[in-house]
C-alpha cells in the first residue's frame, strides 16, 4: 500500500457488512482509540480490516454515528479532483439516458460513488448539497470538476437540513461560481417552474417527484384538484396542464406560491389556478367544515418522521393526513400521497394511509405505490435509501 493516509482499523468481524459491499460502517465496528478519535470530520482515511489488510479508502467522522462512507474498494487511490470528475462523468452520462433534458439530480450521494452528497442540476446552474463532512471537504475540487464537465454559469453550494447537524456541520450557502438574478426555470415533462436557488428549500427543487407528478396529472382532467404542501406548484401546475378545471395550491410558503402563480402564467394555465397561504391540516379542517370536495387532492408534505424517536408520532400525523385529505375526496375521486421519511417503512406508510382511509368512513383501492424517479437511484445495499414512498389511491 503506498498512500500515507491515515488509517483506521476494523473490529474483528466488523468488516462482514462492508466485505458484502455496503458503503457504510459505523463507529461500533471501528477500532475507535484515541488516534481515530484525533482526525478531523471529513479526513480521507484508508480503511483497514482486523487482518491488516487494506478494505479501501473513505471520508471519516469520528463523531458521528456513520463514522466511514466508503469511497472506494482501490485503497490507493487518490481522492481528487479527478478521481470526483469521472465519478461526476459517470452519473451525467446516466442521467442524459434516463432524463434528456438538463433538469435533474445530478449525483444522488452514496448510490453514486460521492457519499453525502447530492447535487442537482438546472440547466446552466448548479446546486451542490454537501451533507457529510467529507463532501463539506472536498467541495472545492467537487466544484472544480463539475466546472470542468458541465461549464456551468452558476455553482451554488447550499446545505442547512439534519443530516449536516448529525454530521457537526454548520448551515452553508453560497455561491462558488458566476451570479444569480432571481427564481430561475427549468422543465419537467413539458411544463415550465420557477425555482428559487437562492431562498427555497433544499437545492430549490425536489426532482424526487417529478414522475409522480405527471402520474397524478393523468387523473386530472376535467376535474377540481386540490395540491397541498404545494410548495412552487409541480403537482398542481401539471394537473392543470392535464386538463383540470380548476386548481388551488395550499402551502405555508406565501415566496412558493407566487412563483407557483409566476409558473401557471408560464404555462398558460393562469386563469384556472389559485393559490391560498395555509398550514395544511388547518386548511383541511377548515375545508372539512365548509363541506368543500375536490376530484382530485394531492399532498406531498414534508418529512413527519425527522428520526426514529419520531416514528409514532409520525405515523400519526400521516394517518391523520390521510382522514381528513380522504375526506375531502368525492366519490370516485382520487387521493396521492407521498412520505417522503426515510425512517418510515414504505409498509408502515401503507398501513396508517389505509387506517385514516377507514376513519374517514372511505373505502377505496390502491391504484399505483410509486417511489422516487430514477435520477434518485439506491445503493443496492442500502434499501433505507429509498426514501420516497408514494400513493394514488381510488376513493369510494
Amino acid at each position: 500500500m503506498s498512500n500515507d493516509r491515515a488509517r483506521v482499523k476494523l473490529q474483528p468481524g466488523g468488516d462482514k457488512r462492508a466485505m458484502l459491499g455496503h458503503p457504510w460502517i459505523f463507529s461500533n465496528e471501528l477500532v475507535m482509540d484515541s488516534g481515530a478519535k484525533a482526525l478531523e470530520p471529513g479526513a480521507v482515511v484508508t480503511v483497514m480490516r482486523a487482518d491488516g489488510r487494506p478494505l479501501g479508502a473513505a471520508f471519516f467522522n469520528p463523531h458521528s454515528l456513520i463514522a466511514a462512507r466508503l469511497l472506494t474498494r482501490d485503497a490507493d487511490r487518490a481522492i481528487d479532483e479527478t478521481f470526483l470528475h469521472r465519478r461526476l462523468e459517470r452519473a451525467f452520462k446516466l442521467r442524459e439516458r434516463l432524463i434528456g433534458a438538463p433538469y435533474y439530480r445530478l449525483v444522488h450521494a452514496e448510490a453514486d460513488g460521492i457519499p453525502g452528497c447530492v447535487v442537482d442540476r438546472f440547466g446552466d446552474v448548479v446546486v451542490v448539497e454537501p451533507n457529510a463532512a467529507g463532501a463539506d471537504r472536498l467541495v472545492e475540487p467537487l466544484v472544480a470538476a463539475l466546472d470542468r464537465l458541465l461549464k456551468p454559469r452558476a455553482i451554488v453550494v447550499s446545505g442547512d437540513g439534519p443530516a449536516r447537524t448529525l454530521e457537526g456541520l454548520p448551515p452553508i450557502h453560497r455561491l462558488a461560481k458566476g451570479t444569480l438574478d432571481g427564481a430561475i426555470e427549468l422543465q419537467e415533462h413539458g411544463a415550465r417552474f420557477l425555482a428559487d436557488l437562492a431562498e427555497g428549500q433544499k437545492t430549490g427543487w425536489f426532482y424526487d417527484q417529478r414522475d409522480n407528478r405527471l402520474l397524478a396529472a393523468r387523473f386530472a382532467q376535467d376535474a377540481d384538484v386540490l395540491d397541498l404542501y404545494s410548495y412552487s406548484g409541480g403537482f398542481g401546475l401539471q394537473a392543470a396542464r392535464h386538463g383540470a378545471k380548476s386548481v388551488l395550491s395550499v402551502d405555508r410558503s406565501q415566496a412558493a406560491l407566487d412563483l407557483a402563480r409566476r409558473a401557471a402564467a408560464l404555462n398558460g394555465v393562469a386563469e384556472k389556478h389559485a393559490t391560498e397561504s395555509a398550514e395544511a391540516f388547518e386548511f383541511l379542517e377548515q375545508a372539512g367544515a365548509a363541506h368543500r370536495t375536490f376530484d382530485l387532492v394531492m399532498a406531498d408534505p414534508p418529512a413527519f418522521v425527522k428520526s426514529r424517536k419520531d416514528f409514532h408520532q409520525g405515523g400519526r400525523a400521516y394517518r391523520k393526513l390521510a382522514r381528513l385529505t380522504a375526506g375531502r375526496v368525492r366519490t370516485g375521486g382520487f387521493l396521492f400521497l407521498a412520505s417522503c421519511s426515510h425512517h418510515m417503512p414504505a409498509e408502515e406508510f401503507r398501513a396508517q394511509v389505509a387506517r385514516g382511509l377507514h376513519e374517514a368512513g372511505r373505502s377505496g383501492r390502491i391504484l399505483h405505490a410509486t417511489g422516487a424517479a430514477p435520477d434518485h437511484p439506491v445503493h443496492p445495499m442500502l434499501p433505507e435509501s429509498a426514501y420516497l414512498k408514494a400513493l394514488l389511491l381510488q376513493v369510494d
